[in-house]
């Protein structure tokens, strides 16, 4: 018969059971606590967190040299003696320099060191290898039993079991010894990050460093190959294989591809004639980039490199015999920093996590890349699970986050993932000089380079506006627009001297564009008319037509190779001509208003800027056109076929967005330089958060060009043209009327047919004809049916206009 447990048992299983109960809580307390700790170490900042591993290395270094080089007494003392000794025996006298060395890197060059895996594995490789040969070098001593103090006249433990297992495989130290070389020079090139092709460059740099010897530029040919190659060619027919812009073109530069393309030449042409360098030849071969993906610098989670920018003195050609110089890189001030991961972020993670758990999507969401505006969370979908599931919980997102403007990605470019991209609650300044210090901005030095800002992974975006070719820029007020255009022409006025840029600017608002005047850069005063912009546009058209022709009848087809031909004096003017020919600089016309302009002058701002846009790409003639009202009678359809590359800043409405970019997302952003680009060739929009120049670094940059050089302008840049004057034959005896006319509808400001019927007693084909010969003058605007038409000059002009339509007639 069974029976049960006695008094006895029963009593020693409850108190188990109890001791249990309080062991298993002490550890789960203990865990919190740890866990708790870890996790606030986690949200330490990186600065800290290398900080605080620096000092403890430090310490740790402190506390060996201690116990091995001054032998002080006490017990923590002795056993970091028998640590050391017993661990890397006669090499223990040179731990506290290694480990003082370490901290010092840690600390003062975090840059340099890379990821710590990558360290851990070098030291590693380096010390089994050093350790095995200083033990086989002392007789490769053997431990006896309950003493193991011979290891340490030799390479201690370390260097018995790495020494013992190969000489046990190999049987002979006379091939072991060259192994344990080859295992520490290999830690040696894992520390210094030296593939082994590059070990001559890198001896060649530290001689060169050692000597004070000036480094050739990367990429530079020496001078005697130069000739050679010059030599060889002889003749002058022969095919350039740099001409011509390289297969799949983009305006955006890469840093992935600028470290495959080929090497740029530079020219070793120096001792001009008038004595000066000539330097680099900045109309060289464009880059060269597959993809229109956005730069992806290295290291995310740092601030760029502040190396200054290379110095460049060019001859100007266009003002005689002057040296110009760049202003300095400490002009533009650095930003924030950038932050990889913020507790905020983490947050959102859970929160997303939570709307697709109370939904029963099988999606995860993976990680996610912080940008100084918005957050890209990352969601990975399952098996099985429709896209639409996860794009249909917007508002759902939207009402977890707290936040209205998402906007979801599907799928983000180059990735089988769902983007979605939330507003940060704590944003970052992008700064225009850490764009232009960027290694992809230094490392291209083609005058038409602007920084954009960065993208949504930190990543700084740097696009070449040569190769835009053309680009539409739109944004309600307060949306980033005017910031993005002070930052590319300050870009431009860095980077570029006025032989090789020369811009319009037009600012019919009057304030915007003011900072700049006086610039060397500009070939006419900044226009705040809009009738004088369309005579500018009109003269653009003018010139356009001049470079073509003479790219025509020299046998070229780009502006930048009849530049090249022109400065190595490869082009000659037929015999008996007088005309010295001179390079070409790029002309930017910068259109701060557009809306303006299609006020005033509709049908001619729409020809000149459609001719601009079909033509002008091939003769270094490029437009920048922007306007915070992007409807369809302001971006006509002709306008938007021919300019390729779109910037979207915060719309005001959806179907903005679709007049701008031809897709939705653009009423999705948050406004203050946040934006949408979309560049020639490209099929997705990439979110950048627009680069931010102050008024004061405006004002230094804009002080330095003007110290340099006063502009040279042209004088029939706002002249009307003679075509416009067609009209004046049919004035005839009426110019009376017309002056009549003018004064009554301007002084009013009221253009009305049935008007100038009744005051001037006048027919009505005489009225209509006097109207029609004020639309030709630019005095108001087209009829619009039944409504008075708009009056577009001032009373305070009216004097202006008639001495011009009388001298003219």
């Amino acid at each position: 018969m069974r029976t049960g447990p006695g008094p006895v048992s029963r009593t020693f299983g409850a108190a188990g059971r109890a001791g249990a109960s309080v062991w298993l809580g002490a550890a789960h307390a203990v865990g919190a606590v740890a866990r708790s700790i870890g996790q606030s170490a986690r949200d330490l900042e990186p600065e800290h967190r290398r900080d605080g591993a620096g000092l403890f290395i430090l310490g740790l270094a402190v506390v060996v040299a201690a116990a091995v080089w001054w032998q002080l007494p006490g017990s923590v003392m002795e056993f970091a003696r028998s640590m050391t000794a017993g661990a890397v025996g006669k090499v223990g006298w040179l731990v506290p320099l290694f480990l003082v060395y370490a901290g010092w890197r840690t600390l003062r060059d975090p840059e340099r060191n890379g990821p710590a895996g990558r360290q851990v594995i070098g030291w590693t490789a380096f010390g089994l290898g050093l350790l095995g040969i200083v033990h086989i070098a002392n007789g490769n001593p053997e431990p006896q039993l309950g003493d193991a103090s011979n290891l340490q006249e030799a390479g201690g433990a370390v260097g018995y079991v790495t020494s013992s297992l190969l000489l046990d495989l190999m049987q002979t130290s006379y091939v072991v010894v060259p192994l344990l070389v080859l295992l520490a020079f290999f830690g040696v090139l894992i520390i210094t990050a030296t593939p082994i092709y590059q070990i001559p460059a890198r001896l060649g740099a530290l001689r060169d460093k050692a000597l004070g010897r000036t480094p050739a530029p990367e990429g530079a040919e020496p001078a005697a190959l130069g000739r050679s190659r010059r030599h060889a060619r002889t003749d002058d027919d022969d095919i350039d294989p740099d001409m011509g812009d390289p297969a799949y073109d983009s305006p955006v530069l890469s840093d992935r591809e600028l470290k495959k393309r080929r090497r740029r030449k530079v020219a070793t042409d120096t001792d001009s004639e008038d004595g000066t360098d000539v330097g680099v030849d900045l109309f060289a071969d464009a880059p060269t980039e597959v993809t229109p993906v956005v730069v992806d610098d290295s290291e995310h989670a740092e601030p760029p490199p502040h190396t200054p920018l290379p110095e460049r003195v060019e001859q100007l050609a266009l003002s005689g015999d002057i040296a110009y110089s760049l202003p300095a890189n400490e002009v533009l001030k650095a930003g924030s920093v950038h932050k990889a991961k913020s507790k905020a972020s983490d947050a959102v993670v859970d929160r997303l996590t939570q709307v697709l758990d109370d939904f029963g999507i099988d999606a995860q969401v993976t990680g996610y890349t912080r940008g100084p505006t918005v957050t890209r969370y990352v969601v990975e979908l399952g098996s099985a699970v429709k896209v639409e599931k996860v794009t249909a919980l917007s508002k759902n997102i939207a009402y977890a986050v707290a936040s209205a403007d998402v906007r979801i990605l599907s799928p983000i470019p180059g990735k089988s993932a769902i983007g979605i991209e939330i507003p940060n609650t704590d944003k970052e300044i992008v700064s225009l000089g850490d764009v232009l210090r960027s290694s992809t901005a230094r490392a291209d030095h083609h005058p038409m380079v602007a920084g954009l800002g960065k993208d949504v992974e930190g990543g700084f975006v740097v696009a070449n506006m040569a190769k835009m070719p053309h680009l539409l820029v739109a944004g309600a007020t307060g949306s980033g627009k005017s910031s993005f255009i002070n930052s590319l022409i300050t870009s431009i006025l860095m980077r570029s001297t006025p032989d090789e840029v020369r811009m319009i600017m037009v600012d019919p608002k009057r304030v915007e564009l003011n900072a700049y005047e006086g610039v060397p850069h500009l070939i006419t005063p900044i226009i705040t008319n809009p009738k004088k912009a369309a005579e500018a546009l009109a003269w653009v058209v003018r010139e356009m037509d001049m470079r073509y022709d003479d790219l025509a009848n020299f046998g070229f087809r780009h502006i930048d190779d009849f530049n090249k031909a022109v400065r190595a004096g490869k082009v000659e003017v037929p015999a008996g001509s007088e005309r010295k020919l001179t390079p070409y600089p790029y002309l930017l016309v910068i259109v701060d208003e557009l809306a303006d302009l299609m006020m005033v002058a509709p049908r001619d701002v729409e020809d000149s800027v459609v001719r601009i846009t079909q033509l002008a790409r091939a003769a270094g003639i490029h437009l920048v056109l922007a306007t915070q009202r992007p409807s369809v009678d302001v971006v006509t359809g002709l306008i938007k076929a021919n300019v390729p590359s779109r910037l979207a800043f915060a719309t005001s409405s959806l179907g903005d967005s679709r007049v701008i970019l031809d897709q939705p997302g653009a009423e999705k952003l948050v406004g203050q330089g946040d934006g949408l680009f979309l560049p020639m060739g490209a099929s997705k929009p990439v979110r950048v958060q627009g680069s931010w120049v102050t008024e004061a670094e405006i004002h230094q940059v804009v002080k330095h060009c003007k110290a340099q050089l006063e502009p040279t302008y042209v004088e029939d840049v706002t002249a009307p043209q003679q075509s416009k004057r067609e009209l004046d034959d049919d004035i005839g005896d009426d110019m009376e009327l017309v002056v009549q006319a003018i004064e009554l509808v301007v002084s009013t400001q009221f253009g009305s047919t049935s008007m100038l019927q009744r005051k001037l007693r006048v027919g009505f084909a005489k009225a209509g004809r006097l109207m029609d010969i004020l639309e030709s003058r630019g005095v108001v605007g087209p009829s619009e049916g039944s409504k008075a038409r708009d009056v577009l000059v001032k009373p305070d002009e009216i004097d202006a206009v008639i001495a011009t339509l009388e001298g003219g007639a």
